[in-house]
């Protein structure tokens, strides 16, 4: 898996888009400080633009980072929570303007799902986590259930086989 990692961050870094499992369903996501790679996705889903997208961090301790004022009971909410949960902040920072909504806020989630976590580390940057469907669509749980047309989007689908290595192996 580490190898699988390994190259997917190269990708990342170069502002390819992934297809991916996350901790709650399989996810579509890319570098969440690189603007055009941002909408890659929303082109990808079919989205509109105003519509905001969520975050995934590997660690608590990185949210000031990408957070003007992280609020007290933030805190202590992310900390505690049990199971995948996306917090909105007040006002996001150091990430691609696209992905705040358009009052600054930005949904964020730490992510407790080792893949992800791992490849987030060693990406160095914040990933970008929608769901791998058209927009409007039914939320895909497994990969099988992942449209032929974004398995099959020229935008992706160089990493699919990377990602079923790697999910294998979890």
């Amino acid at each position: 898996m580490e190898k699988e990692i390994q190259q997917t961050a190269e990708q990342l870094k170069a502002g390819k888009t992934i297809l991916y499992p996350t901790d709650t369903i399989w996810g579509i996501g890319c570098d969440a400080t690189n603007s055009s790679a941002v909408k890659k996705i929303y082109e990808i889903k079919k989205r509109a633009d105003n519509k905001s997208l969520i975050i995934l961090l590997d660690d608590i301790n990185k949210l000031n980072l990408y957070v003007v004022k992280v609020p007290d009971i933030a805190w202590q909410i992310v900390e505690y929570a049990e199971g995948p949960l996306t917090v909105i902040y007040p006002k996001g920072k150091n990430i691609a303007p696209e992905l705040m909504g358009e009052d600054g806020s930005i949904a964020i989630r730490i992510t407790k799902d080792v893949f992800c976590k791992k490849l987030i580390y060693k990406l160095g940057r914040p990933l970008v986590s929608t769901s791998a469907n058209i927009s409007g669509e039914d939320f895909k749980g497994s990969f099988s259930d992942v449209s032929e047309e974004i398995k099959k989007s020229s935008r992706i689908k160089i990493f699919i086989s990377m990602f079923i290595i790697s999910c294998a192996l979890r």
